[in-house]
């Protein structure tokens, strides 16, 4: 058991719908790491890996001969974690396989601090005031899988990331802008976590995404007033809820065929344009909650796989009864499991009960508690 305590946030017809003291649903599975990271939880991904070959071949396990003053070594974890350092330590042992630096004072990343950690797989920087980042300092690190740079100073996505990176998570920095092929050569990259950055639209030049085959995409809390541009076309979770966008046009989704849950809740979307949902096919949630929405979206009823909608805290003030569940049978693969309808200014009693045919029970249905 290792000496600290860490926290990790983890990432089908029915009768007339009655009212209830209703609650939001939890969104589950998504990892938000917060100001710390649980180094055990991550131990137990890495071994993991190496348990299914995913994170690379065999290394050299010497005995562990040394440790930073201060740090702790167990295992080939080294753990330098709340230490006030202002520099990476010297004498990281070069079979260290996770590094944990998080919560301390340093500002930047000097070429040489990793020198000689060719086997690293995670590093862990977050909670530090980091603001540069030496453009060679990752050149040693051949096997790291994954980079935890949330809650620093950075400006700008740091530079020569190693290939074969499967996880950055810069999460509430100060980056403005994301360069064209700030990414490129991370082939490997399937999640990346960056929310919390004063980015706006025009942040993203044209080609910032380039190369990349990302699954998880988040940009929440920052500065978008629209969905962007040119994202990763094999995503299946993007997050850009907390944000200001203000409307979904015809063509903002029209690539993302593959996008199993969409988040876009608490932005200020007023309108979305008929036809925007038909490209999402395959989406089987939907957050569109804490917006100004004043119907429910169409194209719902045509989503064969859509099991959960987060309706609640809009402007919708009628449900028709075709707006979730199609006409016919056999049209509808999965049964809706949750439906939140809550704080909308709707008669819920006025609802057709065959509205909600599509939904696996009366209680996955949700209204009341509207706030006048």
């Amino acid at each position: 058991m290792l000496p600290f305590s860490v926290v990790l946030l983890l990432l089908c017809a029915t009768p007339r719908p009655t009212a209830s003291v209703a609650l939001p649903f939890e969104q589950k599975g998504l990892l938000d790491f917060g100001k710390s990271i649980d180094v055990e939880g991550l131990m137990m991904m890495m071994m993991n890996d190496e348990e299914e070959g995913s994170a690379v071949e065999e290394y050299y396990k010497p005995e562990q001969p040394t440790c930073p003053f201060g740090c702790q070594c167990n295992q080939n974890v080294v753990q330098c974690s709340d230490l006030g350092l202002h520099y990476v330590p010297y004498d990281i042992p070069p079979e260290t396989r996770l590094l944990d630096l998080q919560s301390n004072q340093i500002t930047e990343i000097r070429e040489g601090d990793f020198k000689g950690l060719s086997n690293l797989y995670a590093l862990v920087l977050v909670n530090n005031k980091i603001s540069r980042v030496h453009p060679r300092a990752f050149m040693p690190l051949k096997r790291m899988h994954k980079l935890y740079f949330s809650h620093n100073q950075l400006t700008a996505v740091p530079k020569n990331l190693p290939s074969s990176l499967v996880e950055l998570r810069i999460h509430d920095n100060h980056i403005k802008r994301v360069a064209s092929g700030a990414f490129s050569g991370l082939g490997s990259m399937n999640c990346i976590e960056m929310g919390r950055n004063p980015i706006q639209n025009s942040g993203f030049e044209p080609g910032a995404f380039d190369g990349l085959k990302l699954t998880f995409l988040r940009i929440s809390e920052a500065k978008l007033t629209g969905i962007p541009k040119d994202l990763p076309e094999g995503l299946h979770e993007l997050h850009l809820d907390h944000n200001q966008i203000q409307a979904i046009e015809l063509e903002d989704l029209r690539q993302y065929e593959s996008l199993h849950r969409l988040g876009l809740g608490h932005n200020h979307i007023r309108h979305i344009e008929h036809g925007s949902l038909y490209y999402l096919q395959n989406l089987r949630e939907l957050h569109l909650d804490n917006n100004r929405i004043p119907n429910v979206p169409g194209g719902l009823a045509g989503m064969k796989y859509l099991q959960v909608v987060y309706l609640h805290s809009n402007n919708i003030s009628q449900v028709d009864v075709n707006d979730f569940c199609p006409n016919g049978f056999g049209v509808k693969k999965t049964y809706y499991n949750g439906i939140s309808l809550f704080d909308n200014p709707i008669n819920y009693w006025e609802v057709v009960p065959a509205t909600f045919r599509c939904v696996s029970n009366r209680m996955a249905v949700q209204f009341g508690n509207h706030k006048k």
